[in-house]
């Protein structure tokens, strides 16, 4: 193997992490909003509810960080031959709400559990990637 590939391998190696990171901060923050959203839907008050909604922001935030990181992540795989995208779709959305009530605290929780699963989706990707290129140095 050439040193050039066993760098853009290493660089990919490096954005795959990247982007794990941040996937897996978004995931757990989550988990946060979805275990502060099930006790604000049974009884939690108002404390609940900005907690929910706090934990939920800094999920979007990793979130955002983390579709950079795979931007980053795609472009260093391109750099390595027999790679030519990760093809993971535009995912990763979370809205921001203001309403609050049963009905829209019960939508919000799918929503978290949405969001949960194409993180796993994404995570469990990237890794399968990662893997790959390990394996290859």
């Amino acid at each position: 193997m050439s040193d050039l590939m066993r760098k853009e391998i290493e660089e990919a190696i490096d954005a795959a992490d990247e982007a794990l990171y941040h996937l897996k901060a978004a995931k757990d923050y989550l988990n946060s909003a979805g275990n502060w959203g099930l006790f604000d839907i049974f009884g939690g008050d108002t404390i609940a509810g900005l907690v929910k909604h706090s934990k939920m922001g800094k999920a979007e935030r990793e979130i955002q960080e983390a579709k950079f990181a795979l931007q980053r992540f795609d472009k260093e795989l391109r750099d390595v031959n027999g790679y030519s995208s990760i093809h993971i779709d535009d995912f990763l959305t979370i809205a921001d709400f203001v309403f609050d009530g049963l009905i829209m605290d019960i939508w919000v929780q799918s929503k978290i559990s949405d969001a949960k699963k194409q993180c796993d989706g994404a995570i469990a990707k990237v890794q399968s990637v990662r893997r790959e290129l390990a394996a290859k140095l």
